[in-house]
């Protein structure tokens, strides 16, 4: 528990500025003694903090995990000196002894927030934007829920600085947040015109105000931003918002009483000893590391207590007034366990036995998705060619917060991070677009591996076999780069057997984000594939009654061409095993024995796949056994790229032949 007391407080007694003070004063001690962070944001912005904190955050220190609690996301990361120092004097399960363990190695106060590792932490964040689109996602997910059960009433607040506003996964997320109506979505804009270079005039010197209003944003400035009492007006004017998301921009000193005050000299350095000193004298705090007021405490905690001391009883209240099927819903929500029942679903196979694996994955989404509250996604303007629109599931809206499809237009970044914010908020959701676009998601990719969330994306026409569209479109490093991700489940389905396997294993996962990687061309529905195999990564689909002469492994659609290729060469006398290799990754995780029996070590391998060959070299030591893809493609008809790359089934047929004679 924490280390400190509470004593009884006199409300007519609490001064608040002195609280204001302590926090300024704990964060610099902080990074003093790790002799890193960033002071000048712990200086400047602790009156929007307290303010919050003090005056408005709906929590429960005792049980941070409260589902009904307000969120708030840090999205100026390197601010978590300001927001360590609030979670521990508003009485989280935080010591002094963490404090002072801040940036060290095994510590739950690392230098940016991470989400699961330290109480009162909503998000992961450090990349700027990331956190305020990521709240974004947060907040469709309160609308949602609010319309289904609600008891699930809450804000979703968000500190950022002009570094998140600079970056464009911001404007596509506030642009997102205003078409939506986001009105439960507050940002307290940290204002103080220096980033880490300089002044933010050398490089930023739009009307912000313009920006958010031309986006449809509630719009409320503080002049004051060294005055608690102005930034918790706004904050109560914000609140009242019944049709718009609302930014408060509060113009700051960043490094407030520093011989640096207003410059980029204190943003991302320690303070020197005489300027901490210095410091702490004009706030009167007594100069002595990590020294707390136990009133200061205190008086914060009685402020944090006397709004919320009922949240977590009135929440276990009103859930008894859902109806028993809601409360095992919401347990959904509320629960660790992301798990999505796939026993009823009911595959139609077309009467040709020939489908596109983005065709299997539509029908997949539109017998589960519209029958599961947990599940909501959309796609970056392309859900026509990812077939990834929900059938029957309704547009997302301020009419229809119910709505299973999101239109989140040309957005990829700003999807990304929604993304996660709905994860967070306890969904399964989903995202879309083609697979060279992958690379617009790559920073939320990241932080949804980082956070261990249990994303699902769909990523469509993932080859050369994209053809015409050139290779602009055509993707080569993609799959690559999301194969090396920790935490992160790549499928490369050859079929509708192994889409709907992969689905399969996804739905029935509990951590960690996962990737389906789609063909766009119809294929034929392989005999020899199987939907229970793919949970294993990899597995035999062609087996020779006689040892084989080699192993052909592959994946997606260079798969049916390898099957051709080696039906040929069995005419020839070779004699050949085919291995599906639909997740790599899990493949390689399996025990050694299975893999062993999948591909003992005395036969020799060959890897078609129309991708980098840097995937395989756990598998393959001999760059001339890979028959892959490391340069770009070009236009034209996708048989005729094939057939220019060598993945046609005739010259797959040679490479193979040639390499094992």
């Amino acid at each position: 528990m924490n280390d400190q007391i509470i004593n009884i407080t006199n409300p007519e007694e609490i001064e608040e500025q002195k609280i204001i003070e302590q926090l300024r004063s704990l964060g610099i001690d902080m990074i003093d003694n790790a002799r890193s962070g960033h002071p000048g944001i712990v200086l400047g912005a602790a009156p929007a903090i307290y303010a919050l904190y003090a005056h408005h955050l709906n929590i429960d220190p005792e049980n941070p995990r409260l589902y009904n609690r307000d969120r708030f996301v840090m999205s100026a990361g390197h601010g978590s000196a300001l927001l360590y120092a609030a979670l521990y004097m508003s009485g989280y399960n935080i010591t002094i002894d963490d404090l002072k363990a801040f940036r060290q190695i095994d510590s739950i106060t690392p230098g940016h927030p991470e989400y699961g590792l330290t109480p009162g932490v909503d998000c992961s964040t450090g990349p700027l934007g990331q956190g305020f689109a990521t709240a974004v996602g947060m907040a469709i997910g309160e609308a949602n829920l609010h319309e289904r059960y609600k008891i699930i009433d809450h804000y979703t607040y968000v500190l950022c600085g002009d570094g998140d506003l600079m970056e464009g996964i911001s404007y596509e997320a506030a642009s997102i947040a205003g078409n939506y109506n986001l009105n439960k979505l507050i940002v307290l804009y940290d204002s103080n015109n220096t980033c880490l270079d300089g002044p933010t005039s050398n490089c930023f010197n739009e009307d912000i105000g313009l920006r958010f209003i031309s986006q449809n944003w509630n719009v409320i400035s503080v002049e004051d931003g060294n005055s608690y009492e102005q930034i918790s007006k706004a904050i109560s004017e914000a609140k009242k918002s019944e049709d718009k998301p609302s930014i408060i921009i509060i113009k700051s000193t960043i490094g407030k009483y520093s011989e640096n005050e207003g410059t980029s000299k204190v943003h991302g350095s320690p303070l020197s000893k005489e300027d901490i000193t210095s410091i702490k004298e004009k706030m009167n705090i007594r100069d002595i590391p990590f020294q707390v007021s136990q009133k200061t405490i205190d008086d914060f905690r009685y402020l944090i207590n006397k709004r919320c001391e009922n949240l977590t009883n009135e929440f276990n209240q009103k859930l008894e007034s859902l109806t028993e099927e809601e409360k095992k819903e919401l347990s959904y929500f509320i629960g660790n366990d992301k798990k999505i029942d796939f026993i009823n679903f009911i595959y139609d196979n077309p009467e040709d036995e020939i489908e596109s694996p983005r065709d299997t994955s539509k029908k997949v989404l539109d017998g589960i998705v519209t029958k599961s509250p947990f599940m909501i996604g959309g796609a970056a303007d392309t859900a026509s060619s990812n077939k990834t629109y929900i059938s029957d599931g309704g547009n997302f809206s301020k009419e229809n917060p119910l709505g299973k499809n999101i239109y989140y237009g040309v957005r990829e970044h700003a999807m990304g991070a929604i993304t996660n914010g709905l994860s967070l908020m306890g969904f399964r959701p989903f995202a879309s677009t083609f697979m060279a676009f992958s690379d617009y998601l790559k920073p939320s990719l990241r932080m949804a591996s980082l956070m261990n969330l249990q994303n699902i994306y769909i990523f469509t026409h993932d080859s050369i076999s994209v053809g015409e569209d050139g290779p602009t479109h055509q993707p080569m490093e993609q799959l690559l780069g999301l194969r090396s991700l920790p935490n992160f489940d790549v499928f490369r389905p050859a079929d509708a057997n192994e889409v709907i396997g992969s689905y399969k294993a996804i739905f029935n996962k509990s951590e960690g984000p996962s990737v389906l990687s789609l063909a766009r061309n119809k294929l034929p529905i392989l005999e020899c594939t199987k939907a229970n195999e793919v949970e294993k990564g990899g597995y035999i689909v062609i087996d020779p009654v006689e040892k084989p002469n080699g192993i052909i492994i592959s994946s997606g659609e260079e798969l049916h061409l390898v099957i051709e290729a080696v039906k040929n060469l069995k005419v020839k006398g070779l004699n050949l095993r085919v291995v599906s290799m639909p997740n790599l990754g899990r493949f390689l995780k399996q025990d050694e024995e299975y893999i062993e029996k999948v591909l003992p070590v005395e036969i020799r391998k060959i890897v078609v796949e129309a991708s980098s060959s840097m995937s395989w070299n756990k598998i393959i030591y001999n760059s001339k056994y890979l028959i892959t893809l490391d340069e770009f493609g070009t236009s034209g008809k996708y048989t005729d790229v094939y057939k220019k790359y060598g993945f046609d089934s005739e010259s797959l047929e040679e490479k193979i032949e040639k390499l094992l004679k």
